[in-house]
């Protein structure tokens, strides 16, 4: 499989919250924030089948969402996705207890979060 990351486009809106809904990810503004930069896409066959969404600031970039088609997940897309998206300078993520092992697999510094079942995850300088 031949994968491809770049910015995403206004005509792909559609299927990047069409992933993040398979995904159950609720992201506001999709449209805004892929007019700003803050979203990844990766395509296979011409087909989007991973997106980051992010919130960036300065040298400062949090994770607000991350998607990958049920049928491609442990294919490395996501890690794609966040080495692509850490070129900006630092990542910040939230997420959920169960998918602690993705981000401790790339190496994101992880502390618990406010409430129990998230955490909270840094990579590259603080």
């Amino acid at each position: 499989m031949e994968l491809d990351l770049r910015p995403a486009r206004y005509d792909d809106a559609l299927a990047v919250r069409s992933l993040l809904d398979a995904a159950v990810l609720a992201v506001d503004g999709v449209e805004d924030r892929i007019r700003a930069g803050d979203v990844l896409v990766a395509t296979a066959d011409d087909r989007i089948v991973g997106v980051v969404v992010l919130d960036s600031r300065a040298d400062l970039t949090r994770i607000v969402g991350i998607a990958v088609r049920r049928r491609r997940r442990a294919s490395g897309i996501g890690t794609a996705l966040v080495e692509a998206a850490s070129q900006r300078g630092t990542l910040t993520a939230e997420f959920n207890e169960r998918v602690r092992p993705f981000y401790e697999s790339l190496g994101f510094k992880i502390e618990p979060a406010d409430d129990p079942d998230r955490c909270r995850g840094v990579l590259g300088r603080t």
